[in-house]
C-alpha cells in the first residue's frame, strides 16, 4: 500500500483533490490511503507516509519538511495546474512516479 499525505493550509482545499484521488486510485485498484492535513498537523505525522505532497500555497515550506523528512519519506509539491484543476489522476500518477524514482536511485 502507498500512503500518500497532502498538506496545505487549513487541509480543507484539498480535501476535494483526495476524494477525486481517492476515486482514481480504487477505479484502477491502486491500494493507497490518502488523506489532507493542515501543515502543522502533517508536520507532526510525516514520518508515517511514503510521501508528503504539499499544496502550491504552502510550497515555501518544502525545505522544512524535507527536513524533517526521515529517508523512507518523500517531500514534494502538487503540480500547480493538477492542483488548480484538482486533477486527482494527475496527482495520484505524480506520487507514484516520484516514488519509483526514489526507489530506483537508492
Amino acid at each position: 500500500m502507498v500512503k500518500i499525505l497532502l498538506a496545505c493550509s487549513a487541509g480543507m482545499s484539498t480535501s476535494l483533490l483526495v476524494n477525486k484521488m481517492q476515486t482514481y486510485a480504487a477505479s484502477k485498484n491502486i491500494d493507497a490511503s490518502i488523506e489532507a492535513k493542515p501543515v502543522i498537523e502533517a508536520k507532526r505525522c510525516m514520518n508515517e507516509w511514503d510521501i508528503v505532497l504539499l499544496g502550491p500555497q504552502v510550497r515555501y515550506m518544502c525545505k522544512d519538511f524535507s527536513e524533517l523528512a526521515d529517508e523512507s519519506t518523500c517531500v514534494d509539491v502538487i503540480p500547480p495546474v493538477s492542483y488548480g484543476t484538482m486533477n486527482g489522476e494527475a496527482v495520484v500518477q505524480f506520487a507514484l512516479e516520484h516514488l519509483s524514482n526514489v526507489t530506483e536511485n537508492k
